[in-house]
């Protein structure tokens, strides 16, 4: 199993990214996908999820509003769109896959990472 984040870049306050994360070695319509996110000297922080069964979302409270998270099916592919982004938001982000039902924003529920991509906002 695979996971590979791609879709990060030097941002300015207010623009938007799309980050991608690709899944291969698996196919599944149960567990969940999620984002999670590191700024350096942070904890990991869960961003947003979807679950595989029902779409069911999960937002932090950080980016509701502003984060939503898609799901392309046939390409086993899941989709981080994230607008009127901060500084705050400043991270390398994580998506990983939950075989467990609910999409809980937990990271220990979660066993596939992929290896990162940075998102920088600002100068």
């Amino acid at each position: 199993v695979q996971l590979v984040e791609s879709g990060g870049g030097l941002v300015q306050p207010g623009d938007r990214l799309n980050l991608s994360c690709s899944i291969s070695g698996i196919f599944l319509d149960f567990g969940a996908i999620g984002w999670f996110r590191q700024a350096p000297g942070k904890q990991r922080e869960g961003v947003i999820s979807i679950t595989l069964d029902d779409g069911r979302r999960n937002y932090a409270d950080s980016v509701k509003g502003r984060f939503t998270i898609s799901r392309d099916r046939a390409k086993n592919t899941v989709y981080l769109q994230m607008n009127n982004l901060i500084p705050d938001d400043t991270a390398t982000y994580y998506c990983a896959l939950a075989f467990r039902l609910g999409g809980r924003l937990s990271a220990d529920e979660y066993t596939y990472w992929g290896q990162g991509t940075r998102v920088t906002v600002g100068s």
